[in-house]
């Protein structure tokens, strides 16, 4: 009886452990099953990897329940986790070449992201991606703009005196030759940043600006406009390590289930920047746009601050700045 007990209880533990071969881990910051669409991109992936039968489930733990937001890429890199939704600028410590990913003026519209995607500039950033032990399985640039407690953003002298947020070192030294200050911190934590009064503007994504709710905390936003001045790229990347443990069948699957996520993001951007000029508007905020001639002075600014600091500050970024701004 306890022999036959035992094997049971062996039994058991195989078909619960065997169910699949291999179980990954996804993590990123953004809301979960509340519309974020970069959520629904790893959401999307989890699904098709399932429904290919190849013995290969994704575990999806948005909020920042598995990792907080800036604290992903190196157990990404290390395969401790498989994959995440990740703001590629937010490893700017580790690779400091990211920072272009978040530079002013770089990308001017969804378009022309598309396009720098499959450019000479990007497959330079997918190698230092690469060589650090992680790879992309999806594109994302995401849209964004400005809000603040205070006064509508436009041009530079709107900002001056005001504590922002920017998400990433380029856009802070552009702010701070406008004459702002910079608190830094994750999208996630903005929120409580203005609530607190912390800070008093932010720059960030169109999902963001919506998924997190800002609009209960600020006067007035200004979204991308004609003239965006903000554009992230936050992919979907994966382990290394993890990757290469994967069968053929699960590779293919998984690259397949890539693709149809990074179709459906490519399609959603535009919405995004909608959905938060409808969601603002709906909440009774106010709204405001930069001009042209907003534009060109803040990328008088940026030119001066940003630009310059990259170039002499990252030993590549001269040659990364020229092959981005070739790309039109």
């Amino acid at each position: 009886m306890f022999k036959k007990l035992i094997l049971s209880l062996i039994t058991l533990s195989f078909i619960t452990t065997s169910s699949f071969a291999v179980t990954w881990k996804a993590s990123h910051q953004f809301p979960g099953g509340k519309g974020d669409a970069r959520d629904e991109m790893v959401q999307i992936i989890a699904k098709e990897v399932e429904k290919a039968n190849v013995d290969f489930k994704i575990q999806v733990y948005p909020g920042q329940s598995l990792y907080k937001a800036m604290a992903q890429w190196k157990p990404l890199v290390d395969g401790e986790l498989d994959m995440t939704a990740f703001p590629l600028d937010y490893a700017n410590k580790f690779h400091p070449e990211f920072s272009i990913t978040l530079m002013p003026g770089i990308v001017k519209n969804h378009e022309h992201a598309k396009r720098l995607n499959k450019s000479p500039f990007m497959d330079d950033i997918r190698k230092i991606i690469d060589g650090a032990g992680a790879l992309v399985l999806a594109d994302a640039w995401l849209g964004g703009g400005f809000a603040s407690k205070r006064n509508c953003i436009t041009s530079p002298d709107t900002v001056k005196g005001q504590v922002m947020r920017a998400a990433g070192p380029m856009f802070d030294r552009m702010l701070e030759g406008a004459g702002a200050s910079i608190s830094s911190m994750a999208s996630s934590e903005v929120y409580s940043g203005l609530q607190s009064g912390v800070l008093t503007g932010v720059n960030t994504s169109s999902g963001s600006f919506v998924s997190f709710k800002l609009y209960e905390q600020v006067k007035c936003a200004t979204p991308p406009g004609q003239y965006g001045l903000w554009f992230m790229y936050e992919p979907i990347l994966m382990s290394k390590k993890s990757f290469n443990a994967l069968n053929d069948k699960q590779k293919a699957a998984l690259l397949a289930a890539g693709k149809k996520s990074e179709e459906y993001m490519f399609g959603e951007v535009a919405k995004l920047d909608k959905a938060m000029e409808d969601t603002y508007k709906a909440k009774g905020v106010q709204l405001s746009y930069l001009t042209e001639k907003d534009y060109n002075a803040w990328l008088a600014i940026a030119k001066e601050t940003s630009f310059k600091d990259f170039s002499s500050k990252v030993p590549t970024g001269a040659a990364l700045l020229e092959k981005a701004l070739a790309v039109k």
